[in-house]
């Protein structure tokens, strides 16, 4: 909610600080304000920029706009103000439209209040029928593994509900990935003032694209300001969870702050509620000699700060999400500086991507209603499903060697010409970066100073595959010893292995990780048959490619928290997912994997499984993958009522 306008508050500074104001969030939320619709049709020809600042309206329009808004907020302060204005849903659903600059279909109108919260309420936590007894809810006990922002996230919604759980982290703090990582310029790449919960936006944000400490410092306050933090144990890692016959989750667990190496507990629950990501165990690559090196030499998520790079040649293998924000970072620190490529990634142009939010913006997502909300609004849609299609493979398009679609080829010369101006004249390095594969067939990264980067006289790109690592030097295939000092692996994580490397039995004790044998699969990506009352956050196949990882992550514990929900009203022992409604849920899922454009014959990534499954990603829009979560279908699963049930002890199909 907007915080009230100081009194002292005086025109001058509200008059500048529209100036930045983000004119399609800006009008809506006027309308707001006003009750003037007519804003809206006013402008109804002009096209509404998908730039978040850009309205495309002449300089005289914009000081209309400025002036209606100056004497509103003016009102606002001045205690003048009628209360907003009750626009229906067909107004709300003309709003986001004008808004996003195109036709917003009215089925999105729930999904985008959620997010927008224009009323304040929040719909994603839990909603009992009718409240259970204390004493129900105390003999039922949940466990969460990870305090990242998908564990902390459920326990936030199970603390709201009443719902007894603990939370096992094996880090010392909150924050997940976001903890584990701490090189140089690590940020989001998903504008933040998105990437936050939908129940706690944050005007404050510093960067329109945050850095780590930043993000960080945002999910250790949620973890304060929600009073969870007395229920997470740091430092304790699940190492087993057995299913058994008394049908409950029996979980061995290791602390590690106990000496000398660690005491082994064990504990009974429920419920398990896996979020342990999908981006925290290293991938190192096999590269002959490695151990050999004499020089330091770590991953990118175990930076060691007290290597000074200053003169020294370093080598960065990898040319990902983490080396490309690595490389432009370092290199004015460094003497030489050497890329080892083994692919080639697209990178879009950001003029974002470095930019401060001002004092005066910040002030707008304060105190402006409605305000923040929109601009909320607009980053959703312009990162989420708008693009989807530039996804999806088009089977008349005529350029298929290079790109999938009419929308996927714009955004190749888009990236294409991007590359052609940051390289300049050097056709050799830009024919070594370019990829030959569509655009969004790997994960779209953001150009962070890459390709300037590369350009710079002491900064080498090497595209011969290594060969061996000697104590001093990387030996690529063509003979070449590059000379180094330090070794930085910047080469991501193990996302295929899900839930690894814990130990997990289920029904009959089947080993979940024998049972997937590397080709993980589940319900929503949230339910596995056989494993009752096991509930996973970013499971296998829940990589958003549109949209932010955070919406997904609401989505699911909103269902898992359904099924808690039902077991406790329902006095359910146990919920199993069903085998036929789990593969009949994979068939649907692979079949639109083939639509997708990572399964582009050039297309070779971490996506995919050995044999070549895409085991990742989510091809689903946002309102799709919203929709199937929503709640939970009883029929969709084999239910055993408890004991003391007074529907009595039942297996079968399906309930309610």
């Amino acid at each position: 909610m907007a915080r009230p306008i100081s009194v002292d508050t005086d025109d001058q500074w509200i008059a500048e600080a529209l100036e930045d104001a983000s004119l399609p969030a800006l009008i809506p939320a006027l309308v707001h304000l006003t009750g003037d619709l007519g804003l809206i049709e006013r402008y109804a020809s002009r096209e509404i920029g998908r730039n978040v600042d850009d309205a495309s309206m002449s300089e005289s329009e914009i000081e209309a706009v400025r002036a209606l808004a100056l004497e509103t907020l003016r009102a606002l302060r001045d205690g003048r103000a009628a209360p907003p204005a009750a626009l229906s849903d067909e107004d709300l659903v003309r709003l986001m439209s004008w808004c996003a600059g195109e036709e917003v279909g009215a089925e999105y109108l729930p999904l985008a209040l959620e997010e927008m919260r224009l009323d304040e309420r929040d719909e994603r936590g839990l909603r009992w029928t009718a409240p259970p007894a204390p004493e129900t809810l105390a003999k039922f006990q949940v466990v969460i593994i990870g305090a990242g922002l998908g564990g902390l996230c459920a326990a936030i919604r199970l603390e709201q509900a009443g719902v007894p759980y603990i939370v096992f982290e094996k880090n010392p703090e909150v924050g997940g990935t976001w903890f584990e990582n701490d090189y140089p310029d690590l940020r989001v790449d998903v504008p933040n003032h998105f990437y936050s919960y939908s129940f706690e936006p944050d005007p404050d944000w510093s960067d329109f694209y945050a850095r780590r400490d930043e993000i960080e410092a945002y999910i250790r306050r949620c973890s304060i300001e929600y009073d969870v933090r007395d229920k997470i144990r740091f430092g304790v890692e699940v190492e087993r969870a057995v299913w058994r016959d008394d049908a409950r989750w029996h979980l061995e667990l290791l602390d590690r702050g106990t000496e000398p190496e660690g005491r082994t507990e064990r504990f009974v629950a429920n419920v398990v509620i896996s979020a342990v990501g999908m981006l925290n165990r290293p991938f190192v690559p096999d590269l002959p000699g490695l151990e050999s090196f004499a020089g330091p030499a770590f991953h990118s998520r175990d930076w060691d700060h007290g290597v000074e790079l200053a003169g020294k040649r370093v080598a960065v293998v990898g040319t990902g999400a983490s080396a490309m924000q690595i490389v432009p970072a370092i290199a004015d620190r460094v003497d030489r500086l050497l890329i080892f490529q083994r692919s080639r990634h697209w990178a879009l142009p950001n003029m974002n991507y470095h930019r401060g939010v001002s004092d005066r913006k910040k002030w707008l997502l304060r105190h402006v209603p409605f305000y923040a909300n929109y601009y909320r609004f607009l980053l959703f849609w312009n990162s989420s499903d708008r693009i989807y299609p530039a996804f999806c493979v088009d089977p008349d398009w005529p350029k298929s060697d290079v790109s999938i679609s009419a929308q996927n080829d714009l955004m190749r010369e888009v990236m294409t010409r991007h590359i052609a101006e940051q390289i300049g004249n050097d056709g050799e390095l830009f024919e070594r970066v370019l990829p030959d594969y569509p655009p969004f067939g790997k994960r779209i990264l953001q150009d962070n100073g890459w390709y300037r980067t590369l350009t710079r006289d002491h900064v080498d790109l090497v595209t011969d595959p290594i060969v061996e690592i000697t104590p001093d030097s990387v030996v690529t295939r063509d003979g070449t010893k590059h000379p180094v000092d330090v070794l930085l692996l910047a080469t991501g994580y193990q996302a295929g292995r899900f839930l690894w490397p814990m130990e997990i039995k289920g029904r009959d004790g089947l080993d979940l990780h024998a049972h997937w044998d590397d080709d993980p699969r589940a319900y929503l990506g949230i339910s596995i048959p056989r494993f009752p009352n096991f509930f996973c956050l970013y499971g296998p196949n829940t990589n958003p490619v549109v949209g932010s990882v955070i919406i997904m992550l609401e989505c699911q514990v909103r269902y898992a928290m359904g099924c808690i929900r039902e077991m406790i009203e329902g006095g359910f022992e146990s919920m199993e997912c069903r085998e036929d409604v789990h593969d009949d849920y994979n068939e649907r899922l692979d079949a639109q994997h083939e639509r997708m454009v990572w399964r582009h014959p050039r297309v070779h990534s971490y996506y995919n499984n050995a044999r070549g499954r895409v085991v990742t990603n989510a091809p689903w829009k946002l309102i799709d993958y919203w929709r199937m979560t929503k709640a939970p279908d009883l029929r969709d699963y084999r239910i055993q009522w408890g004991k003391t049930s007074t529907r009595g002890r039942v297996a079968g199909e399906g309930g309610g």
